[in-house]
């Protein structure tokens, strides 16, 4: 199950990538904004990466003008490492590197086609483990106050 949420300056693109994840034999838990009446981004950020945080949700996807403000708002909850991309091979290496497990775009910066690219580029990717282990560990430990170099 993959959690997916937006505000309202995206949910057209939210629309457009339940769309593809059904296609991909994907299922989704909606956490958006559902028309074009303001809807404050650090919301979805909130139910997309608790849910994702707590394990509801294997991965979450948000969406937002930029991508930027809900990428810092998730980032806020323990547990998730929240990317914000706007093209395919960083959304790739977030995945492969850092463990990635929302990711964020903005409906302003990219169109649907290349967010489905963008998409699929992370969701075709997963943690390469090895070396990157230890660089994930350490964002874990500066999350919780443990981290010292």
């Amino acid at each position: 199950m993959i959690a997916i949420g937006c505000d309202h300056a995206a949910t057209a693109l939210k629309e457009d990538l339940k769309d593809h994840l059904r296609q991909r034999g994907l299922e989704c838990l909606d956490f958006g904004a559902s028309g074009e009446a303001a809807a404050d981004y650090p919301v979805a950020a909130f139910k997309v990466a608790t849910a994702v945080a707590q394990g509801h949700c294997a991965l979450g996807i948000l969406l937002c003008g930029t991508g930027v403000g809900i990428s810092m708002a998730a980032n806020k909850v323990r547990g998730i490492r929240a990317v914000c991309c706007s093209e395919p091979f960083s959304a790739k290496l977030s995945r492969e590197h850092n463990n990635s497990n929302v990711l964020c775009m903005g409906a302003r910066v990219v169109g649907a086609a290349f967010a489905k690219m963008i998409l699929d580029a992370w969701l075709d990717a997963s943690f390469a483990g090895g070396r990157h282990c230890a660089r994930v560990e350490m964002i874990a430990a500066i999350e919780d106050g443990s981290f010292s170099c």
